[in-house]
């Protein structure tokens, strides 16, 4: 892994630096945010494609993937299935069926007390959208999770991904997504064990609007929260373009989407980048174009040729700090392996969603092993993760920044303060921190690492092109 670099602090605290312009100050109050964020997390889904490729996960490789999500620790989970690879079998539901990745990794998740967010992305076929079949085969699988294997980490269940698109089967129909859920809650209620798991809704895409729909995504939210009752907890997802987030606008509509809601939690099911659908990043999109260009195992219609680029690790935890300023309560990265979907879930390998933090298959199915190892960002996003843990408070800071650098700050449970840093401007900057308590034993983490960043007698550099993340290191 790529190296960080830790400081310890001793005294405390007034961060100023040397060599740089005059400091800014920068001061975490104790007005609150959010008094108590879920966390940050991963979109985690069970290679269901992988049999179909000829090369189920091996052990080594879940060891490997635990290695990386024990350094991560991620606080949320988002998990979703495709039936037709799992317990549906073209003609019958079994819950067994192909069930063994899902098991693992939901075992994994139990284990470290990572709350799920679970799901189907679709009905088995199109035809079955509205099957009253379908709605009891899918919450008795669901039943089969929670009580009969005690994957109590499932919190909530999505029933339909993006039900506002024109890719998914409910082609933006607000009123039989509605009546949906009011089925599926009825038939949950049968089960006992399910009564710890309420809907995640309504799943629908920031700033995408399908003309069949009779709601743009905001609209979506809103109605959501006025006429279905079922749902326990908002979920959105979002793929804004770079100076969209980079110009503080994408908090601003985030805002918006929290205001709908009031107090009740919202998080972002899915979050990433897409840099070709804003003019303003028109540099950025011809780039992704010409990586795909010949590509063998993705033709660029559902995928991120820059995730192997060191600005998306700053563009991801700018994502992240526009999502914790804003009020919400999560987000979870999409996504974490490569190896997870294929376009349109095809069963091929010609059109893989390129999206992750590595490709756990490089070398088995892709002929590639330099795929499997890991991308910069994983890095910023574990940090991320860990840093501002469930329960944690999110506060706000006073004091200018300037418009190249941004910040978000926490205490967390146990009492201590996190204050993650992005400058993605072309200058070094200098920092002058204060938090409410002394800075005994915390330390400065960069990414990448670097020795401009030094902290001498109190005097604190945040390089240009740099992450940093000012804390007491939770786990040892």
């Amino acid at each position: 892994m790529r190296a960080f670099r830790l400081i310890p602090l001793y005294f405390g605290l007034l961060l100023t630096a040397a060599g740089c312009s005059r400091p800014v100050s920068v001061t975490v109050t104790d007005e609150v945010i959010n008094p108590c964020y879920l966390g940050n997390g991963v979109e985690w889904d069970p290679y269901d494609e992988a049999p179909a490729w000829g090369c189920p996960l091996s052990d080594q490789d879940w060891e490997t993937l635990f290695q990386r999500l024990d350094y991560m620790r991620p606080q949320y989970v988002r998990c979703m299935i495709n039936s037709p690879f799992t317990y549906f079998d073209g003609k019958g539901f079994a819950d067994e069926r192909n069930a063994g990745s899902l098991l693992k990794l939901l075992g994994y998740c139990q284990r470290n007390d990572i709350m799920v967010v679970y799901g189907e992305y679709n009905p088995p076929t199109w035809e079955m959208k509205c099957s009253q079949a379908w709605v009891e085969a899918s919450v008795r699988h669901l039943n089969w999770l929670v009580e009969e294997n005690g994957f109590t980490c499932i919190k909530h269940f999505v029933i339909f991904n993006e039900p506002d698109g024109n890719w998914a089967s409910t082609n933006g129909d607000f009123a039989f997504w509605k009546a949906m859920t009011a089925r599926f809650q009825a038939q949950m209620d049968r089960y006992p064990a399910l009564q710890g798991v309420t809907l995640a809704g309504p799943d629908a895409v920031i700033d995408y609007r399908n003309p069949a729909s009779a709601y743009d995504a905001l609209g979506w939210l809103e109605a959501t929260v006025k006429e279905v009752p079922q749902v326990g907890i908002y979920d959105m997802h979002a793929y804004p373009g770079q100076q969209y987030v980079r110009s503080g606008a994408f908090q601003k509509t985030l805002e918006g989407m929290k205001a709908a809601v009031g107090d009740k939690p919202l998080i972002l099911g899915e979050a990433g980048f897409k840099y070709f659908s804003d003019p303003a990043d028109s540099a950025l999109a011809r780039e992704y174009w010409k990586r795909v260009e010949g590509h063998p195992f993705t033709k660029g219609s559902d995928c991120n040729m820059l995730v192997y680029d060191d600005f998306y690790a700053l563009d991801m935890p700018l994502l992240l700090m526009s999502v914790m300023n804003a009020g919400l309560s999560g987000a979870a990265a999409w996504m974490l392996d490569d190896a997870m979907h294929s376009n349109g879930d095809s069963g091929t390998t010609g059109d893989v969603k390129l999206w992750g933090m590595w490709n756990i298959l490089g070398s088995e199915v892709f002929g590639d092993a330099s795929q499997e190892e890991v991308r910069p960002w994983y890095y910023t996003w574990s940090l991320m993760c860990r840093h501002f843990p469930a329960g944690s408070t999110i506060l706000k800071l006073a004091g200018k920044l300037p418009a190249d650098v941004a910040a978000v700050a926490a205490r967390k449970p146990d009492g201590s303060y996190a204050v993650a840093f992005v400058n993605f401007g072309d200058k070094d900057q200098s920092i002058a921190l204060q938090l409410p308590v002394p800075a005994q034993d915390y330390g400065l983490q960069t990414w990448p690492a670097s020795p401009e960043a030094a902290v001498s007698s109190g005097r604190f550099t945040l390089p240009s092109q740099t992450f940093a993340i000012f804390a007491k290191e939770p786990w040892k």
